[in-house]
């Protein structure tokens, strides 16, 4: 008898388990899973450093431990904060959105910009300022070709 209540008590608790919220959106969520995994991870690295000092003390100065426990902390406390939450909202995108849009805008003023010649000259103005015209004319004396000095 006590085997099957043992046994019920297993079932019981894998049904309570499967039907939990918190396993549900551990299940679901990417993020929750990454942020355990990276405490586990961070801990794991921690521990192995303090079992393999020597003295006590060399493993509460090591700043590879300290980074360790700090990184596992701060996993740990992302991943509460979130289950405190509770599931993120997916925002819905709009088609098409502002990149595109913004996108599309570029393309047509590059295209404008190649095609009239009187935007370029507009757009370099505005930029730039005006172009000045110079005279490329030499200010020494000109002397024929065949006459030498």
């Amino acid at each position: 008898m006590a085997a099957r209540s043992k046994q019920a008590r297993k079932a019981a608790s894998a049904a309570a388990a499967t039907t939990s919220p918190w396993v549900q959106r551990l299940a679901e969520d990417e993020e929750l899973r990454d942020n355990f995994r990276v405490a586990f991870e961070a801990a794991k690295d921690a521990y192995e450093r303090i079992t393999d000092s020597k003295h006590p003390r060399d493993a509460v100065h090591d700043k590879k431990v300290q980074k360790d426990i700090k990184q596992a902390a701060d996993a740990l406390k992302d991943a509460g904060s979130a289950l405190k939450e509770g599931p993120k909202k997916r925002k819905r995108r709009r088609k098409g959105g502002a990149g595109r849009m913004l996108l599309v805008l570029l393309v047509g003023a590059g295209a404008a910009l190649v095609v009239s010649e009187d935007l370029r000259t507009k757009v370099l103005d505005a930029l730039f300022g005006k172009e000045e015209e110079f005279d490329y004319g030499s200010t020494a004396p000109s002397t024929p070709p065949g006459e030498a000095s």
